[in-house]
């Protein structure tokens, strides 16, 4: 999965309540990440979590000290008191939240420094449970689960797995990168809260014979970090993508997986239908085979053959052109030069609202630079990497579309 940093969580403070369970291992890894993130972490440890691992392993990953008790916190040297300390936080994440947390959070019980900054606090707060399967699956536990839920507390996992029990079944821990995620729906501000979003992305596939296709090297990364931001900022997102997805996802995105032009064209009508929004950053084949062969083609079939190749259709026009459009629809173009000048002149064909123009040489790269172009607007973006510039792209796309909006009325 690709780790690049997420611009959603840079900057936040994130309160890691660690408590007692085999997991404590992996929630190390979590706050690892969540510092690479940009984030800012203090960690409070429970007894039962000192019994795994030393207060001494989270302090050096995070820089911060390590509280453990309640009432030493008066007598801290930063000053920090347990209610100054969940006022600093902009989100709480319990990892691993274990049915004895969980239980005493559900039922209000304040009797450790976790309990306490948990009901001392205002700012969201995510549950990532890890336990056995059948503690996971007891009555008790899921009413617990009720009661938090119907208190607006968010939950990611458990996952599916090998249990440190010996046993196989729900009670697995999430991956540290899938709570990064989870968190980032958590923290955020939802200015796209009701609206639904489409977004195609990566390089479509056209068969040629079993094996060998036409493509090109786009990687899908730019649209799978617009799917991402977009849904952490409250969008419904669906995400058609013709690569494979190398980017953690919330849950909360639904996917299509296609291959050709044809099968993207074809998801990408019945799903854009009244979508408020339709982004094409996919790399769509302009040519398929004319006539596509079954089985292999040996290699000494292939020296005097000449191949036809038929034109794909316009997916983004396509559409742009619908009775039931999109109410704002964006379109990218990739260029080797005047790239400008062929970004405008597809703005006005294509029947957009926005275009996208950059560089072929971003195929592939971690990072990119672009150019906005909507109406008048012509907007230069530098190069930044893809996780930031999707950011800039999605909050253009909400100027915008308020702008249009604003106009309508």
């Amino acid at each position: 999965m690709n780790l690049i940093a997420s611009p959603i969580l840079r900057g936040k403070n994130i309160l890691l309540l660690v408590s007692g369970g085999i997991a404590v291992f992996r929630v190390a890894e979590l706050a690892r990440l969540l510092i690479k993130q940009g984030a800012k972490v203090r960690c409070v440890m429970t007894k039962s979590a000192e019994a795994f691992v030393t207060p001494l392993t989270f302090e050096t990953l995070t820089g911060e000290a390590v509280h453990t008790e309640l009432f030493d916190l008066i007598q801290d040297s930063h000053g920090i008191g347990h209610i100054a300390l969940a006022r600093w936080a902009d989100a709480i994440v319990v990892a691993p939240a274990t049915a004895n947390v969980i239980a005493r959070y559900a039922h209000g019980i304040a009797d450790d420094l976790c309990t306490t900054l948990l009901l001392a606090n205002d700012a969201p707060v995510l549950l990532a449970p890890a336990m056995n399967g059948v503690m996971w699956q007891s009555s008790a536990v899921v009413r617990n689960l009720e009661i938090l839920r119907g208190q607006g507390v968010s939950m990611v996992g458990p996952e599916v797995g090998d249990l440190a029990c010996g046993e196989h079944g729900a009670g697995r821990l999430s991956e540290p990168a899938t709570i990064a995620v989870a968190l980032e729906l958590v923290v955020s501000a939802k200015p796209l809260q009701g609206q639904r979003w489409v977004v195609n992305t990566g390089a479509t596939k056209e068969s040629w014979d079993a094996t060998r296709v036409l493509s090109n090297r786009a990687s899908g990364l730019l649209g799978m970090w617009l799917a991402r931001l977009a849904a952490a900022l409250g969008a419904t997102v669906d995400l058609i993508h013709a690569c494979e997805i190398s980017l953690p996802l919330p849950a909360t995105v639904r996917t299509h997986a296609v291959e050709s032009a044809e099968d993207m064209l074809q998801v990408s009508v019945k799903v854009a239908a009244a979508a408020d929004i339709f982004v094409a950053a996919a790399a769509v084949s302009d040519y398929a085979f004319e006539q596509p062969v079954s089985g292999k083609l040996k290699r000494g079939a292939l020296s005097n053959m000449r191949v036809g190749l038929r034109e794909n259709c316009d997916i983004v026009a396509t559409v742009a052109s619908m009775v039931l459009r999109p109410k704002f629809v964006v379109a990218f173009a990739a260029e080797s030069e005047k790239h400008l000048e062929h970004g405008l002149g597809k703005l006005k064909s294509k029947g957009v609202d926005a275009l996208v123009a950059n560089d072929v040489s971003n195929m592939a790269s971690a990072d990119a630079a672009a150019w906005w172009l909507c109406g008048e607007v012509i907007e230069s973006l530098p190069r930044m990497s893809k996780a930031d510039l999707a950011l800039v792209l999605v909050q253009l796309m909400m100027q915008a579309m308020a702008k249009e909006n604003h106009h309508c009325q």
